[in-house]
């Protein structure tokens, strides 16, 4: 369990300094710094695979239609997510990003409803309500809706889900989703190339050095994630995954100064209250769930 908390903890840390990365890379367009993304992870994880000799599970996958379809759905869910992110914290829109994941947990609700059967308790959908007030606050304020933290929110939830449902653990999962974006991302990456354009033929060496490195920044905090979540409780996972958003809303207000006036503040405030909600019921009910158990 302690060994479980380090691991999802490191996972979340990690994911909560992204954008300290990805501001290094402001100079380079999101859709370029996508690509690099995820050729780098692909290479970075086959190498991984051949260490340990775990091939056996991808001549399986080529020969079922259902499950390649299912995980060329979520390559494209990841894609878009990832592609959204990297373009909100080039930016200057990492509280837009941050607002995001808080809202994540309560997009799982909803899709846990609709898709999976699940029954929501009277308490989650309280959290869900509140959380649903503070986005419309903030979609009042600005004059329009949160595009970027409702996208972040609703693709990696509906990714969340399509893993959940998967028929792979989460290193062939990604390995797999990287092949299916890969043909996409190395061709463009070469037609660039080719063409004179793009940071490995115009970049500075520091610029090529921080692509190369997004690789093992995509992949090792996945890894980790994946490690922590088999030796904690659903539970202790829900309360470390705030983590990430409240370090990038740190970032964003004190590291890149970006705007957090007090009528932002109310629906900002608005969504942690849902989520305190949402965290204090899950709480009750486990415990309450083991005493019956007993």
């Amino acid at each position: 369990m302690q060994t479980g908390v380090i691991y999802a903890a490191l996972a979340y840390l990690a994911w909560g300094l992204f954008p300290i990365y990805f501001k290094q890379l402001s100079a380079i367009p999101a859709l370029e710094v996508v690509m690099h993304r995820t050729v780098w992870c692909m290479v970075l994880l086959l190498a991984v695979l051949a260490v340990r000799s775990q091939w056996a599970w991808l001549g399986a996958v080529w020969r079922t239609p259902k499950v390649m379809g299912a995980f060329a759905l979520s390559a494209v869910l990841l894609g878009i997510n990832w592609l959204v992110y990297v373009w909100a914290v080039q930016n200057g829109h990492v509280l837009d990003a941050s607002l995001g994941y808080f809202i994540l947990p309560l997009v799982n609700v909803g899709l846990g409803f609709v898709f999976l059967h699940e029954r929501p308790r009277p308490g989650q959908w309280l959290a869900v309500a509140v959380a649903a007030a503070g986005v419309l606050w903030l979609a009042l304020l600005s004059g329009h809706v949160p595009w970027v933290a409702l996208v972040l929110a609703v693709t990696f939830g509906f990714y969340g889900l399509l893993r959940k449902v998967g028929a792979l653990g989460a290193l062939e999962g990604l390995t797999l989703e990287t092949l299916v974006l890969a043909p996409f991302a190395g061709g463009l990456l070469l037609w660039w190339g080719l063409h004179g354009q793009g940071a490995l033929v115009q970049g500075s060496a520091t610029d090529i050095g921080w692509l190369l490195l997004a690789g093992p920044f995509t992949a090792v905090p996945l890894l980790l994630f994946a490690a922590g979540a088999r030796r904690v409780s659903m539970a202790t996972l829900g309360l470390l995954q705030y983590i990430s958003p409240s370090l990038q809303l740190l970032i964003g207000v004190w590291l890149y100064g970006e705007p957090f006036a007090s009528a932002r503040a109310i629906g900002f405030c608005l969504i942690w209250a849902a989520l305190v909600v949402y965290t204090v019921e899950g709480w009750w009910f486990s415990r309450r769930s083991a005493r019956s158990a007993q």
